[in-house]
């Protein structure tokens, strides 16, 4: 399975694509890098142009990557009402594009995403920079940090999926 995760900012939209390669015993199922970064906007081009850019590089990096699924973080509560707004029109635009390209669309509160991938969903940022890190067996801390937060939550939904499963087909095996 190839997932695109994306952290929605109104300057840096982080993307990280991760594919969960399973070995030919599915034992030993292992998480790759793709690729990953951010697709930046300038502050001083108007709202409606810097959507637009979003738009146009996540439909770029779908085409391109062609993931299987989207991975988003939910909405969080902010203190800047204004700031909370234009995050919501980025998440909205990031929405539009996965789902014109006929892909499902998750959401996972910041809290799931750390617990996921650090196994503390109150952990630093820096301990799930680590982690992402050490999951997929990469050289250093992906950059920039918005980068390394999608990544976190593409694997977050890779082992949300996977528990999802394994879940599934114990609950059938006992139904049976």
């Amino acid at each position: 399975m190839r997932v695109l995760g994306i952290d929605c900012g109104t300057e840096y939209t982080g993307y990280g694509i991760v594919d969960l390669v399973a070995d030919s015993r599915g034992a030993n199922d292992r998480l790759v890098c793709v690729c990953c970064g951010a697709i930046r906007v300038s502050p001083r081009e108007p709202m409606p142009v810097r959507l637009s850019r979003i738009s146009q590089g996540l439909g770029k990096l779908i085409a391109a990557h062609q993931p299987d699924q989207v991975a988003i973080e939910d909405v969080f509560y902010a203190v800047n009402a204004k700031s909370a707004l234009k995050l919501g029109q980025v998440r909205g635009v990031a929405m539009l594009a996965a789902a014109t390209a006929g892909l499902a669309v998750s959401e996972y509160a910041p809290l799931s995403i750390k617990s996921a991938v650090v196994g503390y969903g109150r952990a630093e940022k820096h301990q799930e920079q680590q982690m992402v890190t050490r999951l997929l067996q990469l050289e250093e801390i992906p950059e920039p940090a918005d980068a390394a937060d999608a990544l976190a939550i593409a694997i977050c939904h890779l082992h949300t999926a996977a528990t999802a499963e394994r879940q599934g087909s114990v609950r059938r095996v006992a139904m049976r």
